[in-house]
């Protein structure tokens, strides 16, 4: 195999018991799972034997439900390990997978942020990453003492702020600043030292970071959404970008939209990786698959099943719906309706879903996209996109946990291997390095040798 050719970049994404709304009820899972560090440390090994480029956790500063309390109940996501604890954690039982962590702009505090993902970077050796979110739920702004949830647009100018904030206090201390000189008795270099000192609309941080520069210069900065502010968002700032979409003209579409946006910000396409989610429900035959999917979709309790679309339409419309008809309209896309919702919209329209069809879909994957059938036909899909400007790699979903890690790295890994799509050895140290990713220099690098230190 060429070792110039493009690869694809594979992340697992680990929704505890699976991606699937009743993955907690199937034989296959660990119901316990959002706790249970053995299960976990179990994934992050079987990631890092197919040679993932990463793990990541989606995350909530609040608990994640919004609807009655018969399918509240119900919910197996209710109880979840915060991810930058979870990730030092397996960064000492692994050598190579990286870790994306989710973290809010909207309701974290950038200087502790910083120091959070520094500490992990250093601890996993530059394996560390961090998925900017702006925090889209409106029912957790009461955990921190607000009167209501900011608005889209108030959300993500404060997010720009807080990453520049942040990459700042990153670039506190040169890579060369610790001395350790026992002969001298010089710890440090205090000319290799910077205070912030930034002043801005949201924040004033003076710095410097109480914690020496990270392996990886920054950790790997990651976005995750598809909205006009969500793409400029990632264009600005982002080395990779979760999306999600169902069709192969759609993910094009985006593709070229997002890696469009890169030269007003001075980067380049292969500055920003774009990686849809993929939903893969593996079977030895198309029929099995078949088989697999509709054994899931049966585990699903129709409150349950009617809370996936509250986003939508009002809960008290939809318990007044016939599950097996399409619903009576269809919410216009306006402007306060987020990425996710779009896609959705879109996809019942063209696919003239009933409701029970609708919310099966949704309770699978949350509108990302679901491919049921061999590994052959998996790798056909994902070889599809990736030769046609749909996507640089993929955000893998298991339907099931551990079992459909298990059987993606064991059935499709070896698959994409044989077409020499997928690596067959790590080829670097760090996250940044296999993900191909060069590592950023420091915002007080100069040629100039009289202002190389400048604070």
């Amino acid at each position: 195999m060429s070792t110039s050719r493009r690869q694809l970049r594979l992340g697992a994404f680990l929704m505890a018991t699976g991606h699937h709304v009743a993955a907690w009820r199937h034989p296959g899972s660990v119901p316990d799972a959002g706790i249970n560090i053995d299960h976990y440390v179990a994934l992050a090994r079987t990631a890092e034997r197919g040679l993932f480029d990463q793990v990541f956790v989606a995350d909530s500063p609040g608990v994640w439900h919004k609807g009655d309390e018969e399918s509240f109940r119900r919910q197996g996501r209710v109880s979840h390990f915060e991810p930058v604890t979870l990730w030092a954690a397996l960064s000492q039982v692994t050598k190579h997978i990286g870790f994306v962590a989710t973290a809010s702009t909207t309701y974290e505090d950038p200087y502790l942020l910083a120091r959070k993902f520094a500490s992990l970077d250093h601890l996993s050796q530059g394996r560390a990453a961090w998925n900017v979110v702006t925090t889209s739920a409106d029912n957790v702004h009461g955990n921190f003492g607000l009167a209501a949830h900011p608005d889209p647009s108030t959300r993500y100018q404060r997010a720009h702020e807080f990453v520049d904030v942040v990459k700042g206090l990153w670039d506190s201390w040169d890579d060369d600043a610790f001395l350790r000189d026992p002969a001298s008795g010089v710890y440090f270099d205090p000319a290799k030292v910077h205070a912030l000192n930034h002043v801005g609309r949201f924040f004033q941080v003076k710095g410097p970071l109480n914690i020496e520069r990270p392996p990886q210069g920054h950790p790997v900065i990651v976005q995750a959404g598809s909205s006009e502010d969500g793409k400029e968002l990632a264009a600005a700032s982002a080395e990779a970008i979760f999306t999600a979409w169902t069709s192969l003209a759609e993910a094009q579409a985006f593709y070229a939209d997002v890696k469009g946006r890169l030269p007003k910000h001075g980067r380049r396409p292969e500055q920003l990786l774009v990686l849809p989610g993929i939903f893969p429900v593996i079977g030895a035959t198309q029929a099995e698959a078949e088989r697999k999917w509709q054994a899931l979709q049966d585990l699903i309790h129709p409150s349950v099943g009617l809370n996936t679309l509250a986003p939508f339409w009002p809960l008290e419309d939809l318990r007044k719906f016939d599950l097996d008809a399409r619903p009576p309209y269809y919410p216009e896309l306006t402007p306060g309706v987020n990425s996710r919702a779009h896609v959705v919209i879109q996809l019942a329209r063209r696919e003239g879903y009933t409701v029970r069809q609708l919310y099966q879909y949704l309770a699978g994957a949350r509108g990302h996209w679901v491919v049921r059938g061999t590994p052959q036909t998996i790798a056909d899909r994902m070889q599809e996109w990736f030769e046609n400007g749909a996507a640089d790699g993929f955000n893998v979903m298991p339907p099931v946990l551990p079992l459909g890690l298990d059987e993606f790295v064991d059935q499709v890994v070896p698959e994409l291997q044989r077409r020499g799509l997928f690596r067959t050895a790590y080829e670097g140290r760090t996250l940044r390095e296999n993900l191909g990713l060069a590592r950023p220099e420091s915002r007080y690098v100069t040629t100039s040798p009289t202002a190389a230190h400048a604070a």
